[in-house]
């Protein structure tokens, strides 16, 4: 295939993007059908149906991915006519290309076109929930120092301030913290929070942040009723939860939160660095 032919080719797919309000990009059917190079509608129907089998065999709604819709159509004599049509994603059109005739020039393109767009949105959405979250464990961060200081400003001590927080975890995840970090397999000597899913991360901040409300509103001045404090908020948080079908115990770990943050560090610098080749280059 020539440079000029895949030039073509991805001019005629983009020229076929549609996009919603919220920016999602996704295309029809009918106009998909003509791209990969069918003449008859009916062909193309067995295409999607083994599209949408694997879609289901993958795990994802098809539903989502294959919304039906109509679409009116001109016929001659300045007639029209309404017909079956399905608005598709980039996902769904991957599917079609890998379940298409693959001796089919555009076929062959679109299944590599389709799986390299397809991939860079899964990237850009993991980034941007491994950005979540970092700030969500950055927060965390925060609202705990700032319970530490309403504690030591309350009770002019804050000694006991990891005990206090051990008791919380105990509260929220039914078992200690040393348990958790034995299910985990972490080191005793990293924090627990650093290996939390992004869910939990929140739920403990909500509870920390509660703690901090109730124990100024109520002039609490002892490290005892800060500590029982703390333990009600996080163990009504895990109540909430699990009326919602997640106990925190049961969710896995993921990957220490600092490495992530590191990631993500630098692959922002590499990417200010090539703008700033860019810029250069064109004389910005």
């Amino acid at each position: 295939m020539t440079s000029n032919t895949i030039q073509i080719l991805t001019d005629n797919f983009e020229s076929f993007v549609n996009k919603t309000d919220e920016k999602i990009e996704f295309w029809l059917a009918r106009d998909l059908q003509h791209l990969l190079g069918y003449t008859k509608w009916d062909n193309f129907k067995n295409v999607l149906l083994k599209a949408k089998t694997a879609c289901e065999v993958s795990g994802h709604e098809i539903d989502h991915h294959f919304a039906e819709v109509g679409k009116t159509i001109e016929m001659p004599k300045g007639a029209t006519k309404e017909v079956d049509d399905l608005i598709l994603t980039r996902f769904a059109c991957y599917l079609i290309a890998q379940n298409g005739d693959s001796t089919k020039e555009q076929i062959a393109f679109a299944q590599t076109y389709f799986a390299i767009q397809t991939r860079k949105a899964e990237l850009i959405e993991q980034r941007f929930l491994e950005n979540e979250r970092v700030q969500a464990r950055q927060k965390l961060t925060q609202t705990e120092k700032e319970l530490l200081k309403v504690i030591f400003e309350q009770t002019g001590r804050d000694k006991n301030f990891a005990l206090i927080r051990s008791k919380g975890d105990q509260a929220l995840f039914n078992c200690t913290t040393a348990q958790m970090k034995v299910k985990y397999k972490i080191k005793p000597t990293k924090p627990l929070a650093d290996f939390i899913p992004t869910i939990l991360l929140k739920a403990k901040d909500f509870a920390t942040e509660i703690t901090i409300h109730n124990a100024r509103e109520n002039s609490m001045s002892s490290e005892n009723q800060i500590s029982q404090e703390h333990i009600v908020n996080n163990k009504a948080v895990r109540d909430t939860l699990i009326s919602r079908g997640i106990t925190p115990e049961n969710l896995p770990a993921e990957e220490d939160v600092k490495k992530v943050e590191r990631k993500l560090n630098t692959q922002n610098k590499k990417a200010l660095k090539n703008i700033d080749i860019i810029t250069k280059t064109k004389g910005i």
